[in-house]
């Protein structure tokens, strides 16, 4: 598969902030991209079962406000809110550990709609260690995947394995990973942190040791 990787990076608006959740200190991963697309095919794309593992992961459960999702070797969770068109919102649970999803949906530019998803969890080592490059990188590979469903719906979603493998998807994952490595920095972070932990996360999304920039 060969695609523009800086256009596929530049598409993408990336920020972090840290709040209180629960009495306890947390961290908002926030991306945002426009798709040529429509409200309603957004929508169906992003909450139907049957689009959702062509371009994403398989999904069971029961796909209401109130219903329980699975994502297969991946997190499970509750639907927690719902507004058609506009937001979705969910726990994540995965590995004992429970964080929290919203997606919301608006107009982008003319022709477009835009899709803003927010990951929201509590401090922890592995954000020490990693920063918000683990769910920033995680998440942009996802609306990559949903970028390239909905501009060709009938074609099959790629090997993961193959992707990653590929020189086109180490750059896509390093570029991302450099990217939430500013992310913090720009917050208030400090710099040598941010940018160590975004190398540790290169590290682990790639299989290689990252350069330094």
């Amino acid at each position: 598969m060969n695609f523009d990787v800086e256009s596929h990076l530049h598409a993408v608006d990336r920020s972090v902030s840290s709040l209180e959740r629960e009495g306890q200190l947390a961290h908002a991963v926030s991306l945002s991209r426009n798709f040529e697309t429509s409200a309603d095919d957004l929508w169906d794309a992003v909450t139907n079962g049957d689009r959702i593992p062509r371009w994403f992961l398989p999904i069971t459960g029961n796909l209401v406000p109130g219903g329980r999702y699975q994502l297969e070797g991946n997190a499970g969770g509750t639907i927690t809110g719902c507004e058609p068109l506009s937001h979705i919102s969910l726990t994540w649970e995965f590995g004992g550990d429970i964080s929290w999803v919203d997606v919301r949906f608006s107009d982008g530019s003319p022709g477009q709609r835009r899709l803003t998803l927010t990951h929201t969890s509590l401090h922890s080592e592995h954000w020490e260690e990693y920063g918000p490059g683990a769910a920033g990188v995680g998440w942009e590979m996802g609306l990559l995947g949903l970028a390239l469903h909905l501009a060709d719906p009938t074609a099959p979603l790629p090997d993961e394995v193959a992707f990653a493998g590929s020189s086109d998807g180490k750059a896509i994952m390093r570029g991302s990973s450099d990217a939430w490595g500013l992310a913090p920095a720009a917050s208030g972070t400090e710099p040598k942190a941010a940018r160590a932990a975004a190398m540790r996360t290169t590290a682990f999304y790639t299989g290689e040791p990252a350069e330094p920039a």
